[in-house]
């Protein structure tokens, strides 16, 4: 198996002869590579070819699919290193931590889990009048639209069901992050067989003819609420099936039998984790008066001694934002909470001349729960602390936003967590953390979070069109 041994040489083999789109560091604003710049011409050319091999794809079975997927996954570890360090340089987020490596490595869980999930055929009825059963089968060819903030680990998620239940693959990356889906579709495809899964890195334009294309039997967009909407929207025409998980503005209410210190490092990941850019992360906290100076305090100390630097850099745990238009909306945010009367507990004070988009680590409190930092999507280091008096008022405030990824319950008692947690509106509640996914959990959003689910035997069905034999 071909093992890269650096970032260098998997974008010698990604890179095109000449042009290209150049792609940057956010952490330094140095050149990482050059992208290539597909057009809508290549994307019927790639869905094409997906349509034409599909078929052969599917026909090898359950079984020889889930031991090529394997093979995906022994690939990618082979290649680990070098996927790690091109993905800390183009996204920005360090090596360390729940980060890059972390990222690459849940590529690999992620494909055997796919090809390791059991979806037997199901008798529905076996009788004296007949049988009937209900099989899953592959739906085509799917449309695949990325993110910018886990660029490899949610392409994973999007294709490897597909590719489990005989579907054939086209990907579209964010503009942001090109080279790291790129490189792992390279990695994919020294296992896979010709044409089962193709990456078109276009721009905007090739975005939006994916979702009107007549060869997409479905389409997967993890991204926004407003470009999931407009995917929606002009899909229509060719009824493609769907599944959008976007945009999430997750509450955390914490209730008044916490240890503040032992809950404060699990808090601050909830919320931290990617530097806050994670859909799923925690993005408004619920504080009991009782405890809340404690809770503030016990945060603050734990983000004071959480480093941030260029990703590259051994140590780092945070990084930069991937681009200025996410820091603009990170600095507007917590300008207007600060002009508010909200007390900036610590950051909110970055520096425009210095190298990149970091953000410092910020906590915010004292900030009045219809403020823009609290009830818009901030997706960065910024963390508003709301007090409350009243537990039904708290639950009352989780709920009202018109989203609904996740959400968590922090208490020391499970039985009191539970009954909190099933009052929330979301896809997901845990209870004393926040955001962790697992392959065999099914995965999505209420609301204008989207809808579909992704993992486990609902994530293959999702991928699949049932079948039902009757007779």
């Amino acid at each position: 198996m071909t093992s890269l041994s650096n970032a260098s040489e998997l974008l010698d083999a990604i890179q095109p002869a000449d042009g290209g789109q150049n792609v940057l560091d956010p952490a330094t604003g140095e050149l990482v590579g050059r992208a290539p710049v597909h057009t809508v011409e290549d994307l019927n050319e790639a869905v094409d070819r997906a349509k034409a091999a599909q078929r052969g794809w599917e026909g090898l079975g359950h079984a020889k699919r889930s031991e090529l997927m394997h093979q995906a996954a022994d690939a990618i570890e082979a290649n680990a290193e070098a996927l790690a360090e091109l993905l800390s340089r183009e996204q920005g987020k360090p090596l360390d931590g729940p980060n890059a490596r972390f990222e690459v490595g849940a590529c690999a869980v992620w494909l055997r889990a796919a090809a390791d999930t059991p979806l037997e055929p199901e008798t529905l009825f076996d009788d004296e009048s007949g049988t009937a059963t209900l099989t899953y089968r592959a739906l085509g060819v799917v449309g695949a639209i990325g993110p910018w903030n886990w660029p490899m680990m949610i392409t994973v998620w999007q294709i490897a069901g597909s590719l489990r239940m005989g579907n054939t693959v086209v990907v579209k990356p964010s503009e942001y992050t090109p080279l790291s889906v790129l490189g792992l579709v390279h990695v994919i495809n020294t296992v896979l067989p010709e044409d089962v899964l193709h990456v078109v890195a276009g721009d905007r334009e090739v975005g939006a003819a994916m979702s009107t294309h007549p060869g997409f039997a479905k389409i997967m967009f993890t991204g926004s609420t407003a470009t999931g909407k407009k995917i929606i929207e002009s899909s229509a025409g060719n009824l493609p099936r769907l599944t959008m998980e976007l945009g999430g503005n997750d509450a955390g209410i914490v209730l008044d039998d916490v240890d503040p210190q032992a809950i404060a490092g699990d808090l601050f990941w909830g919320a931290f984790i990617n530097t806050g850019q994670t859909c799923a992360a925690m993005k408004r906290l619920y504080v009991p008066d009782a405890i809340y100076d404690d809770v503030v305090e016990a945060l603050a100390d734990v983000a004071a001694n959480t480093p941030m630097g260029v990703g590259v850099d051994e140590g780092n745990v945070l990084g930069p934002l991937q681009n200025k238009a996410q820091f603009d909306v990170v600095d507007r945010l917590v300008k207007s909470a600060a002009e508010s009367g909200a007390r900036i507990v610590l950051g909110g004070n970055p520096d425009y001349d210095a190298p990149g988009y970091f953000y410092p680590t910020t906590l915010v409190a004292d900030i009045d729960k219809d403020n823009p930092l609290v009830v818009e999507e901030q997706f960065g280091p910024a963390l508003p602390i709301i007090r409350y008096t009243d537990l039904e008022e708290a639950i009352e405030e989780a709920n009202k936003l018109e989203v609904g990824l996740g959400s968590s319950v922090w208490s020391a008692d499970r039985e009191r967590a539970l009954d909190v947690a099933s009052r929330l509106e979301a896809g997901t509640t845990w209870i004393n953390s926040h955001g962790g996914v697992d392959p065999r959990v099914p995965f999505g959003g209420v609301k204008g979070s989207g809808y579909g689910l992704e993992f486990g035997v609902d994530g293959l069905k999702a991928v699949a069109r049932p079948h039902v034999i009757n007779g």
